[in-house]
């Protein structure tokens, strides 16, 4: 796979960084292989934890190929740079499309990247998984490597605004390769690999320099003010009504 655009954005990305001041905290990356294909499972709390999650495996100095929503390859400033990084898009109403297209990166040695919780968690704590994640796992012999995101979601993510200000803290940890085979059920494997990025978050939050109380973006079971998990399911659920009520306007 010819990688013209890929280099390019990650100098881009390293820059900014560096401009912005990036406190980053690295924990287990060893664990993302440097060859051969593995499907990188990561929790999703910002906006930009595509930018940071694909950060997270330059130590082994691998690309990662993300699903994400078709909506963003169609934009016409995000569709290109998807589509030259060779992403893989997702039609949640025609899913099958790119479950074979992501069954075809990881035979061919590619690291995919998904979010098991599909949406963006509001409560920054760990939603439901779907199976998917492990299932490509298990139909192409390939580990599940579990890594979990903190600090991304102070810069942007939903219902706050963007903040791009310089000297955040951000963490990535990796945990260890998830091996999973056809005959093993997907629900138990799923739950293995929550269980897993569970206790990675947790490490992550208690480790993060800052634990302001009552802070927007700290969850509320460590004290912060995030809306609990069942209180961001209300939020959930009243953002699919809404969306769903626009489309028949």
């Amino acid at each position: 796979m010819r990688d013209l655009l890929y280099p390019p954005v990650i100098g881009f990305a390293k820059t900014a960084f560096k401009v912005l001041d990036l406190k980053f905290r690295m924990t287990g990356t060893e664990h993302i292989p440097r060859s051969g294909g593995a499907v990188l499972a990561l929790n999703h709390i910002s906006y930009v934890d595509f930018v940071i999650g694909g950060f997270g495996a330059q130590p082994s100095k691998r690309l990662v190929r993300f699903m994400a929503k078709e909506v963003l390859f169609r934009n016409r400033y995000s569709g290109p740079l998807m589509r030259g990084m060779h992403h893989i898009p997702v039609d949640r109403g025609a899913g099958a499309g790119s479950y074979r297209e992501a069954l075809r990166y990881l035979k061919e040695g590619e690291i995919v990247g998904v979010f098991p919780e599909a949406t963006i968690s509001r409560s920054f704590e760990l939603k439901e998984f779907k199976s998917g994640t492990v299932r490509m796992a298990a139909a192409t012999g390939v580990p599940v490597i579990p890594m979990v995101l903190w600090g991304t979601q102070r810069m942007m993510t939903k219902d706050h605004p963007r903040d791009f200000s310089r000297h955040q803290n951000v963490s990535i940890s990796v945990g260890e390769p998830i091996k999973v085979s056809r005959g093993d059920d997907a629900t138990e494997a799923t739950a293995q690999l929550r269980t897993s990025m569970a206790g990675l978050l947790d490490e992550a939050i208690r480790a993060y320099p800052e634990q302001p109380p009552g802070a927007w973006w700290l969850p509320a079971s460590y004290g912060g003010g995030a809306p609990t998990p069942e209180e961001a399911e209300r939020l959930d659920q009243e953002e699919l009504r809404n969306r769903a009520a626009r489309r028949k306007e």
